[in-house]
């Protein structure tokens, strides 16, 4: 398997995509470790020429920033500090996400910013590419000195402590340590600080969702025009010249995508009585549309983030300065995840009114998408469940980012939220996920009573569906064809040219 050298070029979500999807492994390249060694190098020589306290190189942290430490008690001070901080709670983060939180720390301690040993970043690298993930918790980060609790549970691996999962298990990091024939990092000066100091929680949980998001895009707008067909709803409305005529780049792909769906569908070139169809479904290239954009805004956000060097302080060798800033304040994060959370509910807030539809008796359909409808229930409960899953997602959507809360003494008197952003987000992807589904489940019944044929395309999807949830003819337990939805959904492979 080839291996990505990281540092070379700049993280792209293509390259991420690979990283992730491929189980590509990590490498420094020589010039890196260069950089990285030159750094510390400097950062050792400022410490012996000079007495000037230089904040979290030797002095205390937060308000505790004025305190000079001895030298000899560096390395116990970022030991410390890893373990003070170390204060996380609530549910584990997925593992998928703390291994990109590994990716994303490496990248911005690479950077030769951050004085760092080599051998911690080795070590990071060597934790990414054997898949020893440790255990993160949800809770604890307010966004803004970094995400400190998350990312000290990330590094007590290094020094020894904290558990991991390996090997499909979860073992204490000594263990784990004498198994791979490691020992323990003794942290030098600032390490701590520059392992705890950053937003690569946020970041994490941001990209994650923005990859789980570009595929809820593209299959909301497949789920959109299946319900479009099984409604009996007409496509004039996804004509280019009309979406020309208001060029917002989200919409014209969206109405592209239906158009391409819809080819040749004999259900398109039945006569239809009615003359216009509910906005949930003539307005899709619109809302559909403008979360694509929002999307690619946020995409390019964080994409400047993950290149970014976001602990502090910072150190420049050339110039010669060591400078204490606020890079690691998650405000830019909270803001876009705040923005993508709200997008994304409206794919599902959308997706629950044609679900609604579907259900109503109308346009030749039973009532409920069933026969014999009073005996049966039929799909009356499945659109009661996507209705709460849209109402949570509203609640959802109140912003992260406009909250503040006092830390440290008031020397942190001004925080992001970023990391409440972050988790929350995730839930709203998860939900939407979850509407869509339920809206496939309808649409696919929907279908089922139509006498005309739809494209090859839509009818070739629904063969694949159905053999993992198939018609409804009678009640029956329905929970577990809605998480058969799911899982198809989350199985189905999008080629990354369409998303």
């Amino acid at each position: 398997m080839d291996k990505f050298i990281i540092g070379e070029e700049r993280l792209t979500i293509s390259n991420i995509r690979n990283i992730l999807f491929q189980n590509r492994k990590l490498r420094l390249s020589s010039n890196t470790k260069k950089i990285i060694l030159d750094s510390r190098n400097f950062l050792n020589k400022k410490i012996q020429d000079s007495d000037i306290p230089i904040y979290g190189v030797n002095t205390g942290f937060g308000s505790l920033c004025n305190t000079k430490i001895a030298d000899n008690d560096l390395e116990s001070l970022q030991r410390n500090l890893v373990l003070s901080h170390a204060c996380g709670t609530g549910d584990l983060v997925p593992k998928e996400i703390v291994k990109i939180m590994l990716l994303f720390k490496i990248e911005a301690l690479i950077k030769g910013y951050s004085s760092v040993q080599l051998i911690a970043v080795e070590r990071l690298i060597e934790m990414f590419n054997n898949n020893i993930i440790p255990l993160v918790y949800q809770q604890g980060s307010l966004g803004a000195s970094g995400d400190l609790a998350p990312l000290a549970h990330m590094s007590l691996f290094l020094i020894g402590e904290g558990q991991v999962y390996h090997n499909d298990k979860v073992q204490d990091s000594n263990t784990v340590l004498k198994e791979m024939n490691w020992q323990p990092i003794k942290l030098q000066s600032k390490e701590g600080l520059a392992l705890l100091n950053g937003t690569q929680f946020m970041s994490a949980y941001g990209i994650w969702s923005i990859i789980k998001s570009q595929k809820l895009s593209y299959l909301a707008d497949m789920i959109g025009a299946i319900s479009l067909e099984g409604f009996d709803g007409r496509g004039e409305c996804f004509d280019e010249l009309i979406h020309l005529l208001r060029p917002h780049k989200g919409q014209l792909k969206t109405a592209a995508n239906i158009r391409d769906f819809l080819l040749d569908s004999n259900i398109q070139k039945k006569v239809k009585k009615h003359v216009q169809d509910p906005y949930s479904f003539r307005c899709i290239p619109q809302v559909h549309g403008a979360t694509k954009d929002v999307i690619d805004h946020v995409l390019g956000i964080f994409l400047t983030e993950v290149n970014s060097v976001t602990d502090n302080p910072n150190v420049f060798t050339k110039e010669d300065k060591i400078i204490s800033g606020g890079n690691f304040h998650g405000q830019p994060l909270a803001m876009a995840m705040d923005y993508l959370a709200i997008a994304i509910a409206e794919l599902g807030s959308i997706s629950e009114r044609r679900t609604y539809h579907l259900i109503s008796g109308q346009r030749d359909l039973p009532s409920f998408l069933v026969a014999n409808p009073g005996l049966n229930s039929g799909m009356m409960i499945p659109q009661y469940t996507a209705a709460s899953i849209v109402s949570q997602n509203k609640q959802l959507c109140t912003p992260a980012s406009v909250d503040s809360i006092v830390s440290s003494n008031g020397q942190e008197d001004h925080v992001s939220m970023g990391a409440n952003a972050a988790t929350k987000l995730l839930r709203v992807v998860e939900n939407t996920e979850r509407i869509l589904a339920i809206e496939l489940f309808n649409s696919s019944q929907a279908i089922f009573f139509r006498k005309e044929k739809s494209s090859d395309f839509i009818e070739n999807i629904l063969e694949i569906y159905r053999e993992e949830v198939p018609i409804v003819k009678q009640d029956r337990l329905l929970y577990g064809d809605i998480d058969k939805s799911v899982s198809f959904l989350q199985n189905l492979s999008v080629d990354d040219n369409l998303i």
